[in-house]
């Protein structure tokens, strides 16, 4: 025992004990000893747990008990005497004493968990301060009072996206190449291009570095990557090796994806709170858009729509060591392969990392429906006051330019007959004020950004609105209300054009007709043939060929300036 390191740190009163005999010595039998020698180990675990438990309660932080854990292996894998202690455990306990596994190891992983835990709620509570001290801060200023000009660009992304930075382009942009720039490096341009706001980057900027540093300070515990330290330990060694330092690794990484899991829904569940509240106090305003309410719900729709990307550290929590060294292209590249009919393995970590952002976007896309429900609200609600003002001079004040047409008809004696028609050629004012107020208030966040699924049902309910305005109008004229503008042919036939052209930019094409476009078309039929009908059949048929063709010619004019919705699929 004397050649052991352990020795010297024993007491006198142990180092010097010697037991004297007070009766005749007999042999004591095995199953005494076993029996006797387990009640010993119980009883120095529970004292060892206790003590060493009091003990940890001041490490910290997770390099230390990596550098105990460390320091215990080293004392144990040096020790001389194992081989003997080894055989004794054997003939008495028959099984080896395992000191780490059976004394030591749980302890550390319990105070590990503490502090992971610990750490991750700091994290949690600190995110939510910051949140509702950001949104307190939307909330209390104005775009033209507020002396900070992060809030200028929550209330008009506009300005953010077309105004020039130092930052735009990284500083070495000119001399290294794309390919071996940081993969966490972003430049300015590449916020602007996601429509990510300063305010949106410098939360999520906040949160990631908490999460570097938790996730620095817990790698101390799990082995490296480096190849070079497995050289440490020789084959050889390695069997003589006291215990795996490394051996609860996954149950670490696992206890770290539990808590990094937990903290983000702990942060969507305070944006979630906050969204359902705005989504209560909007919904009877008028002047929602002017208020201050919906830029705090954009706020956290860009948030939960950018964590993912702005938050690396993040994805490295939940997917691990191995997840640190995979590039961003290979993500997406695995997402555009979705959906394609092949079946692909996908690990586990990979598919609670996709949970998260999958939870992520639809948080994302409810924050995006507030705003564009009040967006549709209020833009439907003029368009249908301007539809539904049945005097003349409203009427025409309205109404817009028609082309004058030359045709050819051939009268019943055979002969050829040249007739000029008018027809529209533009939509009414109503209907352009409409269609351009609604691309600017869609410019207005940013709108090459918006998530596909936000921008289809913006303009689906447009279209549901715009409908039902023209069927409040068809019931109102059957109604016949006295000192209401007539209905007659030429406003019929500008109001079927108007209508048209509608369905052409807002309604769903392609994929989208899969669902729930059935309804909406015989609604939109229904009121087509209401229109159709106050038009003379024979000349619903002569002019039909020239107002599709006009149609065309509108769309492709209108293409560029309502290219935020026409550009949609």
């Amino acid at each position: 025992m004397k050649l052991c390191s352990w020795f010297k740190h024993l007491p006198a009163s142990i180092v010097e004990f010697q037991p004297a005999l007070r009766t005749l010595a007999h042999p004591i039998s095995q199953e005494y000893l076993t029996d006797t020698l387990q009640k010993w180990i119980h009883m120095c675990n529970e004292d060892i747990k206790n003590g060493i438990t009091n003990l940890l309660m001041f490490v910290k932080s997770m390099k230390g008990l990596a550098g105990i854990r460390d320091a215990v292996w080293e004392l144990l894998t040096n020790e001389s005497t194992n081989h003997s202690w080894d055989v004794v455990c054997r003939r008495l306990l028959e099984k080896p004493f395992l000191f780490w596994e059976d004394l030591m190891q749980q302890l550390f992983l319990d105070r590990l968990q503490t502090l992971t835990k610990e750490g991750f709620d700091s994290i949690s509570t600190s995110s939510r301060e910051l949140l509702i001290s950001a949104l307190q801060e939307l909330e209390s200023s104005t775009g033209k009072s507020t002396s900070n000009k992060h809030i200028h660009f929550e209330h008009n992304m506009a300005l953010f996206l077309w105004s020039e930075s130092p930052s735009d382009l990284p500083s070495d942009a000119a001399w290294v190449n794309v390919a071996n720039r940081d993969q966490f490096a972003s430049s300015g341009l590449s916020m602007k291009a996601q429509a990510v706001s300063p305010c949106v980057q410098n939360f999520c900027a906040a949160l990631d570095s908490k999460l570097k540093v938790k996730l620095d300070d817990l790698l101390a515990y799990l082995p490296s990557d480096d190849s070079s330290l497995s050289k440490e330990v020789s084959p050889i060694q390695a069997k003589s090796c006291a215990f795996d330092r490394y051996a609860d690794a996954e149950t670490v990484q696992e206890m770290l994806r539990i808590h990094s899991v937990a903290c983000i829904k702990h942060i969507m569940d305070c944006i979630r709170a906050e969204l359902q509240s705005i989504e209560e106090v909007v919904q009877g305003q008028q002047d929602a858009l002017s208020g201050v309410k919906l830029h705090a719900a954009l706020f956290m729709a860009r948030l939960c729509q950018s964590l993912g990307e702005l938050c690396p550290h993040l994805k490295q929590c939940i997917l691990g060591k191995s997840g640190s060294s995979e590039k961003p292209a290979r993500d997406s590249k695995a997402l555009k392969k979705q959906g394609k009919g092949k079946a692909q393995k996908v690990l586990p970590t990979q598919a609670q990392w996709q949970e998260v952002k999958e939870l992520l976007l639809q948080q994302s896309v409810m924050g995006y429906r507030v705003w564009s429900s009040a967006v549709v609200k209020v833009l439907a609600h003029g368009f249908a006051q301007a539809l539904l003002l049945d005097d003349a001079g409203s009427v025409l004040a309205m109404a817009t330019n028609w082309d004058e047409l030359e045709i050819q008809e051939e009268a019943e004696s055979g002969s050829s007959i040249t007739s000029k028609i008018r027809l529209p050629i533009q939509p009414s004012w109503y209907v352009q004020s409409f269609l351009f107020s609604l691309c600017q208030e869609i410019n207005r966040v940013g709108g090459h950004a918006l998530p596909k699924v936000t921008l289809q049902e913006m303009l689906k309910s447009c279209m549901v609105q715009v409908v039902a305005a023209y069927e409040k109008l068809s019931g109102e004229n059957q109604m016949k209300k006295e000192g209401a503008f007539p209905m007659t042919q030429n406003r019929a036939l500008q109001l079927l054009y108007d209508l048209r052209y509608l369905n052409i930019v807002l309604a769903a094409k392609g994929e989208e007709v899969k669902s729930g476009r059935s309804k909406q078309d015989s609604r939109t039929e229904k009121v087509t043939d209401y229109l159709e009908a106050l038009i003379d059949p024979f000349d619903l048929d002569v002019f039909t060929p020239h107002l599709n063709s006009n149609l065309n010619r509108l769309v492709q004019r209108t293409s560029v300036s309502q290219v935020t919705i026409m550009n949609r699929l």
